[in-house]
């Protein structure tokens, strides 16, 4: 089947969070992709919709199948089905994870620069962050292996939130890496809670890994939260997939989303993702293609229009982390200086922390027309923005 990544719905008018904008706005922020979603997807909702009857539900084997298959076939790793448990979302199940799992005034770290959400999970819920940096070499960012096994080691530190593959700077974490921080977390009794919701989207290259194929006994210590939002453009959906291979760590997670009530699905949560995991492989490879074409596309517009700055994105998420550093050290201010004077709209990598004020992030999974209206745009922006410095 061809799947159309020419056209994208008029988003407009609707209840939609990213084109609640003023007229002639291009909004390339927000993780949220201007693609229909996987036409399979929405035959699997009308047709539950057609049924006409909507009561009480819950995931039964073909769901907890659904997600097993899709691992093995697209990730190479299998996760067995009494290691799952069915949320609402990653973001609910990462904000009950962080209350359950760590104590009010305990240490959770992260590697700044991260997605901003994290310090809402952690901050709104009397915890405090503990940061081990990413380290930047003007190329590429890395591990602080010493930085971040003395901050594990501290009294405080419980949880640690690793985004895998990491947003926003895109780094796609080594089999290697993964087995490394889940051994140290371990080892100094932190509780590595792996959130996955990109895995799907590594355009080329080795593939992620995720936290739940780690070797034991680090294994004991990790929990993966994996959902079809990202990939399929599906994220009103609100279905995520805990998974936790340690018995006694199940439970507790367990215990934490039914508590806080985000264990049951909507009347469209369990066909959905069902119809995602089963027959969406050949859409995300038409995803992957498009993605790759715009990704090229913009740093070769980039690297020869807007020479000041610079494209440092791994091979993962269809999010562009471009360093500004040379223009300003001041994102938000360059951001909103766009927006004025362009329309367009991208994310200051100020909010994501650590050294993300040198940085924007932008929005690349839309139509080519629509990347190339957006590069437009940011050349516009940044020049009227250096020159409006020096007047």
């Amino acid at each position: 089947m061809q799947y159309d990544f020419v056209n994208a719905p008029d988003r407009t008018h609707t209840d939609s969070v990213k084109w609640d904008v003023k007229p002639g706005e291009l909004p390339m922020w927000i993780a949220d992709m201007d693609f229909k979603t996987a036409p399979e997807i929405t035959a699997a909702m009308k047709e539950k919709i057609a049924l006409g009857a909507f009561g009480y539900e819950f995931p039964k084997d073909d769901y907890f199948n659904a997600v097993a298959d899709w691992y093995e076939t697209e990730h190479n790793h299998r996760p067995k089905n009494e290691w799952m448990i069915f949320t609402t979302g990653v973001v609910p199940a990462i904000s009950s994870i962080v209350r359950r799992i760590s104590h009010i005034g305990d240490n959770v770290l992260v590697q700044e620069p991260v997605y901003n959400i994290f310090y809402n999970s952690i901050l709104n819920n009397g915890r405090h962050v503990l940061s081990g940096d990413l380290q930047f070499d003007g190329e590429k960012y890395a591990v602080d292996w010493q930085d971040l096994e003395q901050k594990l080691a501290e009294p405080l530190t419980t949880l640690m939130i690793f985004c895998n593959p990491h947003n926003p700077v895109g780094k796609v974490w080594t089999a290697e890496e993964v087995q490394r921080i889940a051994d140290l977390c371990h080892k100094h009794h932190v509780t590595l809670l792996s959130d996955e919701i990109h895995g799907d989207l590594v355009r080329k290259g080795p593939d992620y890994t995720p936290a739940f194929s780690v070797e034991v006994p680090a294994k004991q210590s990790v929990i993966s939260l994996v959902s079809p939002s990202k990939t399929f453009n599906v994220a009103a959906l609100h279905a995520a997939t805990a998974i936790v291979p340690d018995e006694n760590l199940r439970e507790m997670v367990s215990r934490g989303l039914n508590s806080d009530e985000v264990a049951e699905p909507n009347l469209l949560a369990i066909p959905a993702t069902i119809a995602a995991y089963e027959q969406g492989h050949d859409w995300l490879k038409g995803l992957k293609a498009q993605l790759n074409d715009n990704f090229d596309y913009a740093a070769e517009f980039i690297q020869a229009k807007i020479p000041t700055a610079k494209v440092i994105s791994g091979t993962a998420t269809y999010l562009m982390w471009i360093d500004v550093h040379e223009i300003t050290d001041n994102s938000e201010k360059l951001v909103n200086f766009i927006r004025e004077e362009t329309g367009l709209i991208v994310s200051a990598g100020s909010i994501y922390r650590g050294d993300g004020h040198d940085f924007i992030r932008i929005n690349l999974a839309c139509p080519l027309e629509m990347v190339k209206d957006g590069m437009d745009r940011l050349a516009t922006g940044i020049s009227k923005y250096s020159k409006w410095l020096y007047m």
